[in-house]
């Protein structure tokens, strides 16, 4: 959790009105990557990104504690906003292989829960996802999980910005070709 916001504890109201917000939001996310307007949905990362898919790994009862990744091991992903920008400059080339010709993607999103935090315009989301994937004539792949957010309003287009995304995927074994899709 970042230290710029934390969880309080003496929680804010969440109103309605605050959750339909923070969904559309996240709906308008999901629009841009499906329509591949990448630089749209780059505009609402902030600065001091943090985007992480820790690994997944098949453990016992016993063990449930080391079923993640730790922040010192190896990810699916461990992004900043530069790493992204970099990722966005290469697919803008063509020469992205994993990505010639373009995938189809479809982001559900799901079961949206907010928590507030000890910053006033700051808030931890969590949702579920459903990243449907389609590309060339039979690759086809789904990708089922869990997000936690932390989004800030910000002079954005959409008016929040994502601080922090920590995807977790449900199965510990990726059959995809690549990962080269957003979440």
């Amino acid at each position: 959790m970042s230290q710029a916001a934390t969880r309080t504890s003496a929680p804010q109201t969440i109103t309605p009105e605050l959750q339909q917000e923070l969904e559309q939001f996240l709906y308008a996310e999901a629009l841009m990557l499906d329509e591949r307007r990448y630089r749209d949905w780059y505009a609402h990362l902030a600065d001091d990104l943090h985007y992480r898919m820790p690994l997944r790994m098949n453990r016992t009862a016993r063990e449930m504690d080391r079923e993640f990744s730790q922040p010192d091991e190896s990810c699916l992903f461990d992004e900043t906003k530069a790493s992204i920008h970099t990722r966005l400059k290469r697919l803008e080339t063509g020469m992205a292989w994993a990505e010639e010709p373009p995938s189809r993607t479809r982001h559900m999103i799901t079961n949206v829960r907010i928590e507030a935090t000890d910053d006033p315009a700051a808030y931890i989301v969590h949702s579920y996802f459903h990243l449907y994937r389609s590309r060339l004539e039979r690759q086809v792949d789904q990708l089922v999980g869990a997000r936690s957010d932390l989004i800030r309003r910000a002079d954005t287009p959409c008016g929040w910005q994502i601080q922090r995304r920590d995807i977790i995927l449900d199965q510990s074994t990726v059959l995809a070709n690549n990962l080269s899709m957003f979440f």
